[in-house]
């Protein structure tokens, strides 16, 4: 389970999203989300399932890797989806006792589910097709006109990235702890919920000493390289668009309008 989680990770290939500039990615996933609420019927679902599987296919990614991080929220989406059921209002297609499931919640539980499925196979397409130096660049660029308001937009930036890009080591951390206390005898999966929350003690304590450790071993790597943020550091590699860029946003853009578009007809 913790190595199915593919948000924070990079996959290396040779791909039209992987070259494209990164403020184009971050803009183009915002604005994948933002479509992913507008739309609310399945016809502009449809729509959107079409523009991701577009989107991953000019990624090179495995189509089996980019779905192998949906098993890490598998759980809360059957919650999602069994509380909608039988909890929204509506018109009664059946009825057992108590529990009942009406149209309205099949229609709310499936929208539900395809939204927070699109939502982190989007996000991780992000991540898996940009390095972490880029999307600090991507995001200090993007940001940069809220420096008139005196705002560090650097150091913003390189917390953001460096959070996201410790989770796939803080996952792989997680996991041998996780191994190494099974071998000594932990349980991790028996027993009731306060059970549970007990026999996670073992696994937190380590894990947030050694979250501590590379934090500060972090700190005094970038110390040592006499780093400081601000509006007078110079990039090795400034970013720049290119005609893909442009057309990305074209495309981008005329995908948001056409979402707008079918909320206002209500397909």
């Amino acid at each position: 389970m913790i190595r199915d989680i593919t948000i924070g990770q990079y996959y290396p290939a040779d791909s039209v999203l992987h070259k494209m500039d990164p403020r184009a990615k971050l803009v183009g996933t915002l604005v994948f989300i933002i479509s992913v609420f507008v739309f609310h019927t399945f016809p502009g679902y449809a729509v959107a399932t079409v523009f991701l599987a577009a989107m991953i296919i000019l990624s090179k990614v495995p189509l089996k890797f980019m779905f192998k991080g949906l098993k890490a929220i598998v759980m809360l989406l059957m919650i999602t989806v069994v509380f909608n059921i039988f909890l929204t209002p509506g018109k009664v297609l059946w009825q057992w006792g108590i529990l009942h499931v009406t149209e309205e919640g099949l229609k709310l539980a499936g929208r539900m589910a395809i939204r927070l499925t699109y939502l982190v196979i989007g996000s991780s397409l992000m991540t898996l097709t940009t390095t972490p130096n880029q999307l600090t660049d991507g995001l200090e660029r993007l940001l940069r006109p809220l420096n008139k308001l005196h705002v560090p937009i650097h150091e913003i930036a390189m917390m953001m990235s460096i959070a996201l890009r410790f989770i796939p080591i803080l996952l792989e951390e997680t996991d041998k702890i996780m191994k190494a206390q099974i071998a000594r005898g932990a349980d991790f999966e028996n027993g009731n919920i306060i059970q549970r929350a007990k026999n996670m003690v073992p696994l937190l304590v380590p894990l947030f000493i050694s979250a501590f450790r590379r934090a500060n071993d972090l700190a005094m790597a970038m110390e040592a390289r006499c780093y400081h943020g601000g509006d007078n550091r110079t990039q090795m590699k400034p970013l720049h668009y290119e005609s893909r860029d442009y057309i990305s946003y074209v495309v981008m853009w005329t995908y948001l309008g056409i979402a707008i578009v079918f909320r206002i007809v209500g397909i």
